[in-house]
């Protein structure tokens, strides 16, 4: 064997630590410039005097090109895709750098479409990428990459909120350059990881996996988004409506998301033990309670109450992602890219639909119901087949 082989066949069975932290650590830039949207909203919104409607179709742009995840998994498991990886910190801190220099609304919404293909672009094969050098680890490798989005969502609100206020909204391309650096850094450090399946199987063969696993979670993702989106969206517009400050209203973000930091280390590892369904179904329940607490609570028991929101509601995706890969062992990146494809539309749907509730009934009134919502995902947990279930 010589060093210059991608991955061995030896290796394949272990948990390669350093090679999943490269890729986490890729995770981690890239999600903090999409995590720099939702706090920079309020000084969009105020600039070009946007309704929260308008506010949520932008969103549903950015999460629009969601549709091409299962062609990129597709061409991920035939060729390799590594570059797509390489490269989108570097393309998405661009795009999302010169947000503040947009003068109006269809600006932003071809800026967040373009970000929503380098989105995808690295979504689609960098978790089938983890999942094959962690060997039969699966949920902890899972559990190191969506961690690294979290911690990324954790210090990119501070980060822009921070940078706002050094440089002003239209100085905000400043920043980009670490985009750029972190792409020629993946460059250099993900030469030899293979960024496709070694065996790929048949397309027909995902049937049987399409029927039994991704329609019930579908349901589970569409009721548990209303108050996903909800939380990580528009909590810095709900805390601005209630009177915070945008250093608060962005650090209270900060705050659930580093949270679902442990959250997400946590609950991949343990789903390798207790099982994925049993932790949905904690989950599930936990979550929904923390968020209506959170809706009673004033002052400085917003912290705790936001640590234990963002630890339980933000855990699910490596959960998820385990699951996808636990049922597609020869099709890591279609399955991958079906789950995000499935998973970013949901998402983008409900965002719009977050915003008009909100516009209508009030964000207090929009948060309360979609705690209630994410309960009801419960029976569609319960229909979650295990592995041998499936032929």
């Amino acid at each position: 064997m010589t060093s210059s082989a991608p991955i061995s066949q030896s290796t394949e069975e272990e948990f390669q630590t350093e090679r999943v932290l490269t890729i986490t650590g890729g995770h981690f830039i890239h999600d903090t410039y999409t995590a720099f949207v939702a706090p920079l909203l309020p000084l969009i919104i105020e600039k070009l005097a946007l309704s929260l409607s308008m506010v949520g179709s932008l969103m549903a742009f950015m999460q629009l090109p969601a549709i091409l995840n299962p062609f990129i998994g597709y061409l991920a498991d035939k060729v390799r895709l590594r570059y797509f990886v390489i490269f989108a910190p570097a393309v998405t801190a661009t795009l999302i750098c010169s947000l503040g220099v947009m003068p109006n609304y269809a600006s932003l919404a071809i800026i967040l479409f373009l970000t929503g293909i380098s989105v995808a672009a690295f979504h689609g094969p960098a978790p089938a990428m983890v999942s094959r050098i962690s060997g039969s680890r699966i949920g902890k490798g899972m559990s190191f990459y969506m961690a690294g989005g979290e911690l990324g969502r954790t210090l990119g609100p501070l980060l822009a909120v921070w940078t706002v206020s050094m440089w002003s909204l239209e100085g905000f391309y400043r920043i980009g350059v670490i985009g750029w650096a972190t792409s020629l850094i993946l460059l250099w450090r993900l030469k030899e990881v293979a960024g496709r399946t070694e065996k790929t199987g048949s397309l027909r063969g995902l049937l049987p996996v399409i029927k039994r696993l991704f329609i019930p979670l579908t349901f589970v993702i569409a009721l548990r988004s209303f108050m996903l989106v909800s939380i990580t969206t528009y909590l810095p517009i709900f805390m601005k409506t209630e009177g915070a400050s945008l250093w608060v209203a962005g650090a209270s973000l900060s705050i659930l998301e580093l949270a679902g930091v442990g959250g997400a280390l946590m609950a991949g590892s343990i789903s390798d033990r207790l099982g994925r369904k049993p932790m949905l179904l904690i989950i599930a329940v936990a979550s929904s309670l923390f968020l209506v607490v959170f809706l009673q609570v004033q002052g400085w028991l917003l912290v705790p109450v936001l640590l234990a929101l963002g630890f339980t509601s933000l855990s699910t995706g490596p959960i998820y992602l385990a699951l996808v890969q636990d049922h597609t062992p020869h099709n890591r990146a279609v399955g991958n890219g079906l789950y995000i494809s499935m998973s970013f539309l949901v998402r983008s749907l409900i965002t719009f639909l977050i915003g008009l509730a909100g516009d209508s009934f009030g964000l207090r009134a929009t948060f309360f119901w979609s705690a209630i919502l994410a309960l009801l995902s419960i029976p569609a947990i319960l229909t979650l087949p295990k592995v041998d279930e499936i032929p």
